[in-house]
């Protein structure tokens, strides 16, 4: 018996990445324009921006994404209270699928932006240049990226935009391939996924306060070694790991939007001192929250100079 191969056919295929950036910028930052020949996608992962397609401009919340099509000019500019944190993808890409995705702008599905914060893990594994500053304009890989860092990049971006694709289908609904077996009841799963959902809006809501394991457990009637299961589980660290971990990353929103000191941080914080305030911020970003807050407005403003030199040469 002779066997015949079947050609897949493929609906997207990326032939180059340009830049991949997560910026994390200032209040009220301005970005006075561009156009290119490639295609670039702009996600929200955090507040909000205005954003300019040729001559159409639209608000972005978090969680939303919009495409600009080659050769298309876009503009943004930061609106709202809080400082923005922004992913920008640029790619080569001639698959004649990707008119589906002219003047696109959606809010993604959690499963989108799970694939959206693979595509970003794996570019700060591929890459030796940095991910937030938005004046490089070509990635270099590192010579230390681990095996088909790379081809990932790419794999998962071509599933990012063909699950967009499909998830936003008016062609009636797609048959679904049988779900694995599970170790757990899905009914399970849904309980401990809405679990750790519900312990976590109860972190964001309590950023400013001192919290503790027997407090957290007390709270939601969970034992001390289901807590950090559970935490384990889905982010791969402690529960107060990862509650240091969003105290952090509001500072450094706070930081960004300028209306506290450093001192005036620490104590809206509940940190106990400045130091100590100083000593985590350092441990978990590698920068004192002085070379933190200097670096990101230096990175602004010089990206804000660049593009205007762009523009009025």
């Amino acid at each position: 018996m002779g066997y015949v191969s079947t050609r897949m056919k493929k609906e997207i295929n990326i032939e180059s990445i340009v830049t991949i950036h997560y910026f994390e910028y200032m209040k009220n930052f301005v970005f006075q324009g561009e156009s290119h020949d490639f295609w670039e996608l702009l996600y929200v992962d955090k507040g909000e921006v205005s954003v300019r397609a040729e001559n159409e401009w639209l608000t972005l919340h978090a969680g939303d994404i919009i495409f600009h099509r080659p050769n298309e000019f876009h503009a943004f500019e930061s609106i709202g209270e809080k400082a923005p944190n922004l992913v920008a993808i640029s790619f080569y890409c001639f698959s004649p699928a990707m008119h589906l995705f002219q003047k696109l702008h959606t809010t993604l599905t959690l499963e989108e932006r799970t694939i959206i914060s693979q595509i970003i893990a794996e570019a700060r594994l591929a890459f030796s240049t940095p991910l937030h500053e938005p004046r490089i304009e070509q990635v270099h890989i590192s010579a230390e990226a681990p095996f088909g860092a790379q081809q990932l990049i790419t794999l998962y971006l071509e599933l990012f935009l063909i699950t967009i694709q499909r998830n936003r289908s008016s062609s009636g609904q797609l048959e679904h391939s049988p779900e694995p077996p599970l170790m757990e009841s899905p009914a399970n799963i849904t309980a401990k996924q809405n679990q750790f959902q519900q312990i976590s809006t109860y972190m964001e809501e309590h950023i400013c306060d001192h919290l503790t394991v027997p407090l957290i457990c007390s709270q939601f009637s969970i034992s001390r070694s289901a807590l950090q299961a559970l935490f384990h589980k889905e982010k791969n660290c402690g529960a107060i790991e990862y509650f240091s971990q969003m105290k952090i990353e509001y500072a450094k929103e706070i930081i960004r939007i300028g209306t506290m000191n450093f001192t005036e941080i620490a104590h809206y914080l509940s940190y106990s001192s400045l130091q100590y305030f100083s000593k985590q911020f350092k441990k978990a970003t590698g920068m004192s929250p002085l070379e933190y807050s200097s670096s990101v407005k230096g990175i602004s403003n010089a990206f804000s100079h660049s593009t205007k030199e762009k523009l009025h040469p």
